[in-house]
């Protein structure tokens, strides 16, 4: 095709995710032209085989607790069991209802949809099938799949998340082979649902991105709900056996379960799709970018899970609706990556924004100080029986840098964490505000008072 082709289209954005439908609404609301493909299902890996179902099986698992340790608030129940058929329909009810909104939503603002596999071609030209979509501009938002090990063969009880959810039946044991967000969450939700679970992560500890206090947190709450942990252990095989799967350790170790889990992280889904062909820098598989998300070709953008960073749906979200004003000539501000809420929806939940202590400290030097607020003195905390903290870091007489906090239900606080970090707030500020009484955002508040100098029901 001729650089010289007729554009099609203002905006032709490859893949249907989150980055990639964020980009087309935004685009054609803007009144530009915009054409979106997707090979599978519009809504991507977060609609379909991540955040919404992962979510829901979390919810599930809460609601099985709860009627296992009912009679810690005095109420008579029992749990009888899980239906994992059940629990399935559950998902899927919610995952279709999203999915017939979104489609409903594209289909309103009148974007171009075209069902099938999209391959980059010449200047800013996608092929699908017989069609040849030429943009202005190309937003590549081809998404992540789940990663496995070199010599791990998938099939049979060695699954991805992507068969967990496939599961008829909740297996009497699990592997969990990843230590990170998605092997956490798998673990806490089969641990819910009475499995023995057992976690194999290669790294000295649990959720190793987040602040080291937030690790040990997590380990001792799972040691408590009986789910076993092997860090710093290096996994070297596994094999089906008759009855499951062997895993090997190095050192000779061996674990037995009914399933293992593979949860060792997701790669960029960027292969064979003609990028490097078009020009476009790749490293290790993923779209190199600029902090404007523009690749190395003129006129092509990616956003999500290609771009190297934090692999996670409202980043993708955010960057596509940032690269369709960007297109429109809206000016908008890049997005900074340390301001980006993370929730990991195991239980306890974690939920942090900004700089660790560590990062803090590479950045600021000795200029750091932390608090940490024991939800023990937090009345809603106590209602709910859970454990945990709000830790807050800050620059010394600056402003509040990163919020950290664990226990139950602590990702719904991560808002105003995130405001609080991304307007740089000092910790009088926030301190001065009226948190409703009782709610565990009052554990935010308080922590702020105490950083501030005016500690009243803070823990330590």
């Amino acid at each position: 095709m001729p650089a010289t082709a007729e554009p099609t289209h203002d905006v032709v954005v490859l893949g249907g995710g989150s980055g990639g439908y964020a980009c087309a609404l935004r685009a054609a609301e803007l009144g530009l032209s915009a054409a979106l493909v997707e090979k599978d299902l519009l809504g991507g890996t977060c609609l379909h085989r991540g955040c919404i179902p992962t979510k829901a099986l979390l919810h599930a698992a809460e609601v099985a607790d709860s009627a296992r340790e009912a009679i810690r608030f005095g109420v008579r129940a029992t749990l009888e069991g899980v239906d994992l058929p059940g629990v399935t329909a559950y998902r899927e009810g919610v995952v279709s209802r999203l999915h017939k909104g979104l489609q409903g939503l594209v289909s309103s603002r009148k974007v171009d949809y075209v069902q099938g596999e999209g391959r980059l071609e010449g200047e800013r030209t996608v092929v699908v099938g017989d069609r040849r979509l030429v943009g202005r501009h190309v937003v590549l938002a081809t998404g992540s799949y789940a990663r496995t090990l070199p010599g791990l063969e998938l099939g049979g009880p060695i699954m991805t998340s992507d068969g967990a959810l496939a599961l008829t039946e909740v297996p009497k044991s699990v592997i969990v082979l990843g230590g990170g967000v998605i092997g956490v969450e798998f673990a806490s939700v089969m641990r819910s649902f009475g499995a023995d679970v057992t976690i194999v992560e290669a790294l000295p500890r649990l959720v190793a991105a987040e602040d080291p206090a937030v690790s040990t947190a997590l380990e001792r709450a799972f040691k408590k709900r009986g789910i076993a942990l092997r860090t710093g252990a290096r996994f070297e095989s596994a094999t089906p056996t008759e009855n499951g799967v062997t895993v090997r350790l190095e050192g000779g170790d061996e674990l037995s379960a009914d399933v293992l889990l593979v949860a060792v992280g997701r790669g960029p889904s960027t292969a064979g799709l003609g990028f490097e062909d078009a020009g476009v820098s790749i490293e290790r598989g993923f779209v190199i970018t600029d902090e404007r998300c523009r690749t190395s070709v003129d006129g092509v953008y990616a956003v999500g899970d290609i771009v190297p960073g934090l692999q996670l749906a409202h980043r993708g979200f955010a960057q596509g609706i940032f690269v369709a004003e960007d297109i429109a000539g809206l000016d908008p501000m890049p997005l900074v990556e340390s301001s980006i809420p993370r929730v990991t929806y195991c239980e306890p939940e974690i939920a942090s924004v900004g700089l660790t202590q560590a990062q803090a400290t590479e950045q600021y030097g000795d200029r750091v100080e932390t608090y940490e607020y024991n939800l023990g003195g937090n009345g809603k905390s106590q209602i709910l029986r859970t454990q945990g903290f709000v830790k807050l870091v800050r620059v010394k007489d600056g402003p509040v840098v990163g919020v950290h906090m664990v226990g139950s239900r602590m990702g719904e606080q991560i808002g105003e964490a995130q405001l609080i970090v991304s307007w740089e707030a000092h910790a009088e500020d926030v301190a001065a505000l009226l948190h409703a009484h009782p709610t565990q955002n009052e554990a935010l508040g308080e922590a702020h008072l105490a950083l501030a100098g005016k500690p009243l029901h803070a823990h330590n």
